[in-house]
């Protein structure tokens, strides 16, 4: 089940990077901004620490947000993050505005189910490599799933999975998918070690064979 994400934000009057400083070092908050969907930009703050703690939830990357400001509720999705060069500070965020009747383009992440189980790993010692870990979608905001899932459990060893072999929840497409741009998304492959000595492993045993 999806979980709700709620973000407290408070008015921001104060521009320029003084008081962005003065916001994060007194206030313990950070500069955030929320538009689109032909409306005027709002320059808000939210606490620093409860986005921190959202951000630990890998779904708040590919979900609806609810920012409450003074009471007034807007669905929005987190469309950019900035973070601090060195220091573990977030610094900026950018929440796009979600009608629920436009479609949206987003990100969201892959998930790989069976890895343990899939024949070609767990009895031909192949290896999932993951080529991408997210994938970008587009579809409504009532359709937005928190992830794609791949079921590895048919995969087999040296195959690779490309965007067109997804199983994709209804309503849901990839924008960026045609004939000439269907990317790999995971393969099954042994590791090369492991092939390095299968085929020495190979040739020792015909070298034995003709003796």
């Amino acid at each position: 089940m999806s979980q709700e994400f709620v973000i407290e934000a408070f008015p921001r009057d104060d521009q320029g990077r003084g008081a962005s400083r003065r916001l994060r070092r007194e206030e313990k908050k950070i500069p955030a901004i929320i538009y689109g969907e032909g409306k005027d930009a709002v320059s808000i703050s939210i606490w620093e620490n409860e986005l921190k703690k959202a951000l630990e939830n890998e779904s708040f990357f590919s979900q609806i947000l609810t920012i409450d400001l003074d009471g007034k509720k807007e669905s929005v999705i987190l469309k950019d993050l900035q973070r601090h060069a060195y220091k573990l500070r977030l610094i900026h965020a950018d929440f796009l505005r979600v009608d629920k009747d436009h479609e949206l383009v987003v990100h969201v992440p892959v998930h790989l189910v069976n890895e343990d189980t899939a024949p070609a790993i767990k009895t031909f010692g192949g290896v999932a490599f993951r080529l991408l870990t997210e994938v970008e979608v587009a579809c409504l905001p009532k359709d937005l799933p928190e992830f794609i899932e791949i079921d590895l459990t048919d995969v087999e060893l040296d195959q690779v999975v490309h965007l067109s072999d997804l199983k994709l929840p209804e309503g849901v497409r990839i924008p960026a998918l045609d004939a000439e741009h269907d990317q790999a998304v995971v393969s099954i492959n042994k590791p090369k070690g492991a092939k390095a000595d299968n085929a020495e492993d190979a040739e020792e045993a015909e070298e034995g064979g003709e003796e």
